[in-house]
């Protein structure tokens, strides 16, 4: 016990290809062929409890809707009372525990997602959220080990930040968890984020009640799975679902709610900050409010840009996993000077996608949309593009909810800079693409600053370095994330931090030790050595 202790130094962990013949693609289409002609009955998980209530919901892939693959059970308002009594009972002794021996509980899932559990996480969110093995390979793989393995570092980084001390006093810092539970809410999008919202807080000595989406529970099975085989103890992270607006009030009304870790829209992030505000005489503390919400995340090219990039950041940056990236490419700029070879490149690429399809089928580029009430927001607005006289659909347009929610990749072209669906955050594969001027760039940047009411991510293309540095100024306080020559999309865990400001969410950087500071309490301790036995200081002497 007497030691400081080194962790392991992380490392991003290696992105498999899963090329046809190699072993990995084998394995993964064993597991997903298994899990897919499988059924699961998934309970909650409350202390040392797993608990079925038998009012069920089926879950079934969005990709074949028709088709199910299991059950989960729905919460009561006494479940949602049990949760944070157990998380409660449990938060002594986890918040006493040395961070030793939490970090090794994590290290070790991250270890078992490397190598025992990557198979069977990834054909899950294959199943589950209709990603393609590519996406589901750098999420639920290897950004939820990157997530495990950084976090560990950053909190021994955390611990060891500590005061100076003048003579005769040693001054120390120790970071307390905070004193109550907290709350995480996470998305259907990201296996991994899924993971790492309950996970981060935890591992900072945190108790968690965690409301999985009700779109990601067959995934989120597979977390729970590998974190009781990590060695975490029962009540540290407690599982629960059901109706989020019955059990969020449950949560938001208890005198020891602590914080609240969320991924999702921004329209209920704000409902929860106006609730948790509400409460605010309720609660011991005031809580951690931490959240990642939406975006409406920019392209925009400058003349000096290579066109052939330009399209290709247009196509990975706005469709991969169906456009449901809060980080996707959904408003686009290009320069009048190269419209067409940008356009025509991308009808070029656009053409070469095959119809969305089953992940299964791994020349599928883009699958389906995660549930119907996203397939008929996105259909409404193809079908009102179509029928505006001031914009066209270049590219896809189709849709088809027979068997899966499969909307095609669209792109739209608008002379209305302000155009619905240039303003409006769709989360799924359609992109707006507006046409300027070459000799109003520098008034193009104020109108993508002007635009939205978002600002998570953005991307300028240039080979022009002024026009690379004028753009990084103009659009400053336009994305959390910004990319040069790149696609606004996919940050790595260590390497861009993640997370924005505006309406796009509290930008506590996801993926950094910025994060985890949001789920410690600070207590300083200053020990005097040569303790003062006479009030009196020198100044008062005759």
């Amino acid at each position: 016990m007497n030691a400081f202790f080194n962790v392991p130094t992380p490392v991003n962990e290696a992105v498999k290809s899963y090329a046809p013949g190699s072993l990995e693609r084998e394995e993964v289409l064993r597991e997903y062929t298994s899990m897919f002609n499988s059924t699961v009955d998934i309970p909650m998980y409350i202390g040392s409890e797993e608990v079925r209530t038998g009012n069920t919901k089926p879950l079934s892939p969005p990709h074949d809707h028709k088709h199910q693959v299991g059950t989960y059970h729905l919460a009561e308002k006494k479940h949602v009372q049990d949760a944070i009594e157990n998380a409660l009972e449990n938060r002594s002794k986890w918040a006493n525990t040395p961070w030793e021996q939490r970090a090794a509980v994590f290290l070790k899932a991250a270890d078992l997602i490397s190598k025992k559990y990557r198979y069977k996480i990834n054909a899950a969110t294959m199943i589950a959220q209709s990603k393609t093995i590519h996406q589901a390979e750098i999420d639920a793989a290897c950004e939820f080990i990157d997530f495990l393995r950084f976090n560990v570092s950053f909190m021994q980084q955390i611990y060891s930040d500590q005061p100076i001390s003048s003579d005769g006093i040693w001054n120390r810092v120790e970071y307390r968890p905070l004193e109550g539970f907290v709350y995480a809410i996470t998305p259907f999008n990201f296996t991994a984020i899924a993971g790492n919202l309950p996970a981060s807080a935890a591992m900072m000595g945190n108790v968690v009640v965690w409301k999985p989406s009700d779109s990601q529970i067959y995934s989120a099975k597979v977390i729970v799975d590998i974190f009781k085989e990590a060695g975490l103890p029962d009540g540290v992270i407690n599982v629960i679902y059901g109706d989020p607006v019955m059990v969020t009030e449950t949560i938001l009304s208890h005198p020891d709610f602590a914080g609240i870790h969320f991924t999702g829209s921004t329209q209920v992030f704000k409902s929860l900050w106006t609730q948790i505000g509400n409460n605010i005489q309720t609660y011991k503390t005031y809580p951690r409010i931490v959240g990642e919400t939406g975006g409406k995340d920019f392209i925009i090219s400058h003349p000096s840009a290579d066109s052939k990039q330009v399209a290709t950041a247009i196509v990975r940056g706005a469709f991969e996993l169906q456009g449901q990236k809060c980080s996707a490419a959904s408003r686009v700029y290009i320069p009048s000077s190269k419209a067409d070879e940008i356009l025509e490149y991308l009808k070029n690429d656009m053409a070469s996608i095959n119809k969305p399809g089953s992940p299964e089928d791994m020349s599928n580029f883009v699958t389906a949309v995660i549930h119907e009430g996203a397939f008929d927001k996105l259909a409404s607005y193809i079908e009102a593009a179509k029928n505006d006289k001031d914009v066209e659909i270049i590219a896809g347009g189709g849709y088809d909810k027979s068997k899966g929610y499969f909307i095609e990749p669209t792109a739209i072209l608008t002379k209305d800079p302000k155009y619905t669906t240039m303003e409006t955050e769709l989360f799924g594969p359609v992109v707006t693409i507006y046409v300027y001027k070459d000799e109003d760039w520098s008034d193009t940047l104020k109108l993508v600053d002007n635009t939205s009411i978002y600002a998570l991510t953005g991307a300028v293309l240039a080979k022009d370095r002024y026009a690379i540095t004028e753009a990084t100024v103009a659009l400053q306080n336009s994305a959390g994330n910004f990319y040069i020559n790149d696609k606004p999309t996919g940050a790595v865990v260590g390497q861009q931090p993640f997370g924005g400001a505006r309406a796009s969410g509290t930008n506590d950087k996801a993926g950094s030790a910025q994060n985890l500071l949001r789920w410690v309490s600070p207590r300083l301790i200053k020990e005097t050595f040569d303790t003062p036995s006479d009030y009196r200081y020198p100044f008062l002497g005759n």
